[in-house]
């Protein structure tokens, strides 16, 4: 058997917050012309649409086609200043710096750009995997720079600094001179010639806007690889850098942290 509540029994303090929200809820469905008219809260005329301009600052992403990529222009050997003053303190003067981040240029070869696939990919006991030697389309090294860098204020670079930081770092690995001046209208061309751009799958449809999803994948239940294997390894001067990697990691899933190095005198 059920029975009414009296809104007076409540205590004071609950019951002065219910009246006040009973209050504004009537105020907002008297006033509303749709609550009126008997349309359902949905309806009701909260908020707004956007401005073509408030969609145009958040819709920045830079697609493989080169949609979205503004205009501008910038060169290599202005983008190495930039890169200098405003990147190499976390990826080194060159790039390749292995201490803060891991590093973005290096392990191409001419041949690699000739062919469009990177050899030291499938090279078990090459160091490190570069920026470079995975990437495939120029968009996405754009497109990363314009709204994630520099770490400490991104999206804080102009388009023809993007252009230029993205000039200095193709240049490093021979994709494009050093003198090279990259922009809007030769972008498409220096695509051609990235390292990589033939060694990336896209039937999963995360490389091309008519891929299939990859959503039919099976576990592995027989026959697998009992332990993974490792192909890049954090070099042994910069072990212990930024601490004992080992006890910065989650104790879950198949990645772990290389602890710092052990002193000659401590493994006598």
């Amino acid at each position: 058997m059920s029975r009414s509540i009296d809104p007076s029994a409540l205590p004071g303090a609950a019951h002065r917050l219910r009246a006040t929200w009973l209050a504004i809820v009537l105020g907002v469905c008297i006033a509303t012309p749709a609550f009126a008219a008997g349309n359902t809260p949905s309806a009701l005329a909260i908020g707004r649409p956007p401005t073509a301009a408030e969609v145009a600052a958040w819709n920045i992403d830079v697609r493989p086609d080169f949609q979205g990529l503004p205009k501008g222009s910038g060169s290599a050997s202005n983008g190495a200043d930039i890169f200098e003053a405003k990147c190499a303190a976390c990826h080194g003067s060159f790039a390749e710096s292995n201490s803060v981040f891991p590093p973005i240029a290096g392990g191409v070869t001419a041949k690699d750009i000739e062919t469009g696939r990177v050899a030291n990919l499938a090279t078990p006991g090459y160091p490190q995997r570069t920026t470079l030697m995975k990437i495939d389309h120029v968009s996405t090294l754009w497109d990363f720079i314009r709204r994630a860098m520099p770490y400490p204020n991104p999206k804080s670079l102009a388009p023809d600094e993007v252009y230029a930081i993205v000039a200095y770092l193709l240049s490093l690995n021979g994709v494009v001179a050093e003198d090279f001046v990259l922009d809007q209208d030769n972008i498409a061309e220096v695509d051609k010639r990235m390292p990589n751009r033939n060694g990336m799958r896209h039937d999963h449809g995360m490389g091309r806007v008519d891929g299939t999803p990859d959503v039919k994948s099976v576990a592995c239940m027989h026959d697998c690889i009992a332990t993974p294997q490792v192909h890049s390894a954090l070099p042994d001067s910069e072990r212990g850098t930024n601490g004992n990697l080992a006890d910065q990691n989650r104790l879950y899933g198949p990645l772990r942290g290389q602890g710092k190095p052990t002193p000659p005198e401590a493994a006598q």
